[in-house]
């Protein structure tokens, strides 16, 4: 059963195209991510999906409840968590949880018995009744998951929620953004600028560039598309002409600002031929790596981009995203 379905789902602004008659499925309980260089139409997407944006055209249905025609029955199937922070650091965990269930009108008892339930899931039972301007960046971020399970969404947008995390504490979120799959059969739809984080938590990946979908399958499956290995050679020099070499073994060359990349088989036997190659053509080499296909290669490949480049400009992104959800 498919617990989110879109179909030709297009957003404009003006004249600008923001989302481009995107189509795809999600599965109940599959977590699902959606990559993509800063303004591609990420946060577009999950806006009009969580109802926050009204489409210009096209449909989509969240947990069997159209976007457009029954806004109150996706609201109440879905929770939400955002890239920043959206607690109120004068109030407690307790408070802000509490809060939170008055306003989906959960009756008292229900909801009491929900925020004990959550908030010993998220480790944080003991610091229930301290002040949230007192919490540590993962304390805050786990409080912001359990807050959006709190009215038991059948779907969750998680929007970069591990985005400025220590390692240990994101591998921590990752164990729980795992068991709402596995244990309690929650859809997770996921936007995140760290690779390894897809590559684990993801059944399936979705790559939106331009505001269109231009990749969508397993993790497996995308960097089995880039070939057997990928060399990385960091030149000043363009090395377009070895794309007319007429050899068996080489996949695909992609030439990117400062350095390209070729994707070949057998590096291991081809590798000093593929070098002689190079100095052949004259092509200066400042830096070679060696490494099988990553999900870096493939966002690279699909949008011409490293996501370091993505990162480097995240806070301006997150600043510009969260105004999008308020719209």
């Amino acid at each position: 059963m498919n617990a989110v379905v879109v179909n030709n789902l297009t957003k404009k602004f003006g004249d600008f195209i923001a989302v481009d008659n995107i189509s795809f499925d999600i599965k109940e309980g599959e977590i699902f991510g959606l990559l993509g260089p800063n303004g591609a139409g990420k946060t577009t997407t999950l806006s009009m999906l969580a109802t926050m944006l009204d489409p210009t055209s096209g449909k989509a249905e969240v947990d069997g409840h159209d976007i457009t025609k029954d806004e109150d029955g996706v609201r109440r199937s879905i929770g939400i968590v955002f890239q920043d922070p959206s607690l109120d650091e004068e109030l407690t965990a307790w408070e802000n949880m509490d809060f939170h269930g008055r306003l989906y009108r959960i009756p008292k008892k229900v909801r009491f018995e929900r925020i004990t339930e959550l908030l010993d899931l998220v480790g944080l039972q003991e610091r229930k009744n301290d002040l949230v301007k007192t919490y540590s960046g993962g304390m805050r971020r786990r409080l912001e998951i359990a807050r959006g399970l709190l009215h038991r969404p059948n779907v969750l947008f998680l929007d970069e929620p591990t985005l400025g995390l220590d390692p240990q504490t994101r591998n921590y979120l990752w164990e729980y953004i795992e068991k709402l799959s596995t244990e309690m059969k929650i859809t997770v739809i996921i936007t995140t600028h760290y690779m390894d984080e897809a590559d684990r938590l993801c059944g399936r990946i979705g790559i939106i560039d331009n505001g269109r979908i231009v990749a969508l399958d397993t993790p497996q499956h995308l960097k089995k598309q880039i070939g057997g290995d990928v060399i990385t050679v960091t030149s000043p020099d363009c090395p377009g002409t070895l794309s007319d070499f007429n050899v068996p073994w080489i996949e695909k060359i992609e030439q990117y600002e400062g350095f390209f990349s070729i994707a070949l088989y057998d590096v291991e036997e081809h590798l000093s031929e593929l070098m002689k190659m190079l100095i052949e053509h004259e092509i200066r080499i400042t830096s070679v790596s060696i490494h099988k296909p990553t999900l870096e290669d493939v966002f690279l490949h699909y949008t011409g981009r490293t996501i370091r480049n993505e990162e480097a400009g995240a806070k301006d992104h997150m600043r510009m995203a969260r105004k999008a959800w308020r719209h």
